[in-house]
C-alpha cells in the first residue's frame, strides 16, 4: 500500500500545526507503509519507504495580479505541478486547503480514492479575508469542492467533526475522528537553559510561555492584552512570528509597546524557533497560555503537557478534548460572537479570565506540580503517533477496498 502526501508545509518548511502533524504522521506510516509527499518547497529526499519532493512557488511571477491574490494563483499553479507527474500511490491524503486543488485534480484525472484531513475550516476562519482579500472566497470554493467529493474524511476532533457536519454537505459515516499525536521522545522535559539565557529570560523568576503564529485564530493579542491583569513578578514570554498581514503584526507590536510601559518583563521572540529551542521554553515555563478563539485540536497544548507544563486554554473547539480542566489545566470559557469574525463578545473579560487562570497556577506551586504530571501522563495515554499511524492506515484499507 502506497499513499501520497499533499501538503503546503514539510521540513524544512513548517510554521504550524497542519505542518508538524504532516511530519510526524508521513514519518511514522513510513513505518509500516510506503510514503510519498509532494510539498510547497524544494525537497528532493529519497529513503526506503519515504520520499519528498518539493514544488516552488517562490519562483512563480504573477506580477500583474492583486497582491492578496497572487497566493491562491501560486497554490493553484503548484497544485497543477503536483499532478503533472503521474502517481502509482493507492490513496490521495491532502492536508489544509492550499494542497486541496491539487487533491480534486488527482482523484478526478487518476481516479484514485481522496481522503482530506481537516486542520482548520475555512468558514471558521473569516479574518482570512484580511490576508486573501476575494481570495477567501476562492479558498473556501476549494475546499468546500474537495470535503464533499473526498472519499474519506479525518476530523482531528470530535468538535471539528461536528463542524464539518454543520457547514458541508457530507454523510456522517465518511468523517473519521483521529487526534494529532505527538513524538513523545522528543517532546520531553529537558533541563538545557541556553535559550533562557540567549533572551535574557531570569531562571529564578516564573514565566507564562505563548508559542504560536501571529493570527487572529491564535488570538494572541487578547493574551497580550492580558498582561496587564498578570502578577508583575510573572515574566511573559511571547515565541510568536509569521504574521498574517501587516495590519495584525503592527496590532501586536502596539500591544506589546503598550503593555511594556507597565513592566519590563516581557520578552517577545518575533521568529518560529527551532523545535528543541521550544522544547526547552516549554520545559521551564510555568504555565503555557492558549489563547485561540478557533482551534479545531491544538498541538500546541499537547507539546507543552509532554514537556509537563501545566496549561492555560480557551475553552474552544479541540482544546476542550485535549486540556482536562482542574487535571492537567484551566479552560477559560469566552462567550463569542454569534457570526463572523467570532471575536468574544467582551474581549476584556476573556483576558482577565486569561491572566486569572495564570495567576491561579504560577501562584501555587504544589498545582503546577500535580498538573504537569496529569498532563504528560494524558498525552502517553492518548497521544501517541504510533498508534495514530495505524489509525489512519486502517481507513487508507477500507477506502481501496472499497474502490476495488
Amino acid at each position: 500500500m502506497k499513499v501520497l502526501f499533499l501538503t503546503r508545509e514539510f521540513p524544512p518548511y513548517v510554521y504550524g500545526g497542519a505542518g508538524v502533524h504532516v511530519e510526524y504522521l508521513a514519518k511514522e506510516l513510513s513505518e509500516i507503509m510506503k510514503v510519498d509527499v509532494r510539498a510547497f518547497g524544494d525537497q528532493d529526499i529519497s529513503k526506503e519507504n519515504l520520499n519528498i519532493k518539493g514544488y516552488s512557488w517562490h519562483d512563480t511571477n504573477f506580477e500583474n495580479a492583486d497582491d492578496k491574490l497572487k497566493m491562491l494563483f501560486k497554490t493553484l499553479k503548484v497544485g497543477l505541478d503536483m499532478n503533472l507527474e503521474p502517481t502509482d500511490a493507492d490513496v490521495i491524503h491532502c492536508h489544509t486547503w492550499y494542497s486541496h486543488f491539487a487533491g480534486i485534480l488527482s482523484k478526478l484525472c487518476y481516479g484514485i480514492p481522496l481522503v482530506v484531513t481537516t486542520h482548520s475550516l475555512e468558514p471558521l476562519r473569516p479574518w482570512k479575508r484580511e490576508q486573501l482579500g476575494r481570495g477567501y472566497d476562492a479558498s473556501s470554493w476549494i475546499e468546500k469542492t474537495a470535503i464533499e467529493m473526498a472519499d474519506g474524511i479525518i476530523a482531528v476532533s470530535q468538535e471539528t467533526k461536528t463542524d464539518v457536519l454543520k457547514h458541508f454537505n457530507v454523510k456522517e459515516d465518511k468523517i473519521d475522528v483521529i487526534y494529532n499525536g505527538i513524538d513523545l521522545k522528543e517532546y520531553s522535559v529537558t533541563s538545557d537553559t541556553y535559550v533562557l539565557d540567549e533572551y535574557g529570560i531570569d531562571k529564578s523568576k516564573p514565566f507564562v510561555l505563548f508559542v504560536g503564529r501571529i493570527t487572529r485564530q491564535k488570538g494572541i493579542v487578547h493574551l497580550v492584552n492580558a498582561i496587564k491583569y498578570i502578577d508583575r513578578d510573572t515574566q511573559v514570554v511571547l515565541c510568536a512570528g509569521a504574521p498574517d498581514t501587516e495590519e495584525i503584526a503592527k496590532e501586536m507590536k502596539d500591544a506589546v509597546a503598550e503593555a511594556s510601559k507597565q513592566r519590563s518583563n516581557i520578552f517577545w521572540i518575533d521568529k518560529m524557533l527551532e523545535k528543541k529551542d521550544v522544547i526547552q521554553l516549554y520545559s521551564h515555563a510555568n504555565v503555557f497560555c492558549c489563547p485561540s478563539i478557533y482551534e479545531p485540536f491544538g498541538i500546541i497544548n499537547i507539546e507543552a503537557m509532554a514537556c509537563k507544563t501545566a496549561v492555560v486554554a480557551s475553552a474552544v473547539g479541540g482544546i476542550k478534548e485535549v486540556v482536562v480542566p482542574g487535571e492537567t489545566g484551566i479552560l477559560v470559557s469566552v462567550e463569542q460572537q454569534a457570526e463572523a469574525p467570532f471575536e468574544p463578545v467582551d474581549p476584556d473579560k476573556f483576558s482577565r479570565d486569561l491572566a486569572d487562570g495564570i495567576n491561579t497556577i504560577v501562584a501555587d506551586k504544589a498545582l503546577q506540580s500535580t498538573m504537569a504530571k496529569a498532563g504528560r501522563k494524558r498525552v502517553e495515554n492518548h497521544f501517541d503517533w504510533k498508534a495514530i499511524a495505524k489509525q489512519t492506515k486502517s481507513l487508507y484499507k477500507s477506502l481501496i477496498d472499497s474502490n476495488v
